[in-house]
């Protein structure tokens, strides 16, 4: 934090537009996502109702910059289904449901995965979850936390097992109070627990410094902030 400073992830204006961008960003830069985004955005279809109403033919093509527009366009399709059809297109129903149980409905899902479950939870339902990619990954390989062949699993529990001790389960909220200290998450209202904001941003940290110094190719550690970390 005293490097890179607070990261405000997830980049989004509503808990929709996170949702879609956590489909959108499979397998694709994000620079690709943000064009799409804009396209949707521009058409003012951003939103449950705009994607329930536009054909998905159309729809694929408003996000052909993301990459297998097609597929993705299905499954954005597949999902505004599912949350019509569990909870009567209301978002805040779903994600009032207990954390697990949310899990295995959206894993359930064509097309979602562990980490774009988690990041759906974390990024637009506050549910404290921890999302792991390949940078996530490659950071703690490197560090001797975890060997190549972890599952998924194996590191979201590493790590979330790492912080259940030092923070409170939840916060004493009424549902509908908005956040403290979570500026990029104005839109959740849900009683959120505190480690949600810790893995929220320990997560784009991890990714930040992934970016600058654990590069895929090789890793540069002079003046890593993680540098006095690694192993010796």
């Amino acid at each position: 934090m005293a490097a890179w400073g607070p990261q405000d992830w997830w980049p989004a204006r509503t808990r929709f537009e996170v949702i879609v961008g956590a489909f959108l960003t499979q397998n694709t830069a994000w620079t690709n996502v943000e064009r799409a985004l804009r396209q949707l955005r521009a058409e003012g279809v951003l939103n449950l109702d705009g994607i329930r109403r536009t054909p998905q033919s159309k729809l694929a093509r408003m996000i052909r910059s993301s990459g297998y527009f097609r597929q993705k366009a299905q499954r954005l399709k597949n999902f505004v289904n599912f949350v019509d059809t569990r909870y009567g297109g209301s978002l805040a129903k779903m994600f009032s449901r207990p954390t697990a149980e949310l899990r295995e409905e959206l894993l359930s899902l064509n097309g979602v995965g562990a980490e774009t479950a988690d990041s759906i939870l974390l990024y637009a339902g506050g549910h404290p979850v921890f999302v792991v990619d390949a940078y996530t990954r490659r950071v703690f390989e490197r560090h001797g936390l975890i060997t190549a062949k972890a599952r998924y699993g194996e590191i979201r529990e590493l790590v979330e097992q790492a912080f259940a001790a030092d923070l409170p389960p939840s916060l004493d909220l009424p549902p509908a109070s908005p956040l403290p200290d979570r500026r990029r998450h104005k839109f959740l209202t849900r009683q959120v627990a505190p480690v949600a904001g810790v893995f929220d941003e320990f997560h784009a940290l991890l990714v930040q410094t992934a970016k600058h110094h654990c590069l895929k190719a090789k890793a540069n550690c002079k003046a890593c902030p993680l540098e006095e970390f690694l192993p010796r």
